[in-house]
């Protein structure tokens, strides 16, 4: 599976979290009641000074533990935070070494596709820091949504 390296900046990000892990019976469905949750009006009402639409989906606070838990976090990223952000948490993406993955196809078959390449990504040999990885999902008018999976990686 192709993919680039790139360097990225801090983002402050702002948005809601669970824990789980990947051996977790219903990992899946927590992950799809975050999205849920995350797109009710309840919560982007409070995310104030986003950046653009892109949604993203954050994987951090790994444990190095046997159960592998760590923290998911669906959220937008903004330019500042607000004191007004109750239900919400904030959290900064730090930068650094990045391997970039795309996926694009029809925003239906997307997230299946997504599915897919963590499975590939997983099994790669790749210099990972744990620290922080998370898709960014940009979608075009005409229904084509386009995923860029960020790893983490070490110096």
């Amino acid at each position: 599976m192709h993919y680039d390296i790139v360097t990225l900046e801090d983002k402050l990000v702002v948005g809601i979290t669970d824990r789980t892990n990947n051996t977790a019976p219903d990992v899946g469905e927590k992950i799809s009641q975050l999205w849920q949750r995350f797109y009710t009006k309840t919560v982007l009402t409070q995310i104030h000074h986003r950046i653009d639409d892109t949604a993203l989906g954050i994987y951090t606070d790994y444990t190095s533990d046997e159960k592998g838990d760590y923290t998911v976090m669906t959220a937008y990223e903004v330019s500042e935070a607000s004191d007004d952000q109750d239900l919400l948490e904030t959290k900064v993406i730090k930068g650094g070494k990045y391997a970039k993955f795309v996926i694009k196809d029809q925003q239906e078959q997307v997230f299946s596709k997504v599915a897919e390449a963590w499975q590939v990504i997983w099994q790669m040999d790749l210099p990972r820091l744990f620290a922080a990885d998370f898709e960014a999902y940009h979608l075009d008018p005409s229904g084509i949504c386009e995923v860029h999976i960020y790893i983490s990686l070490k110096e």
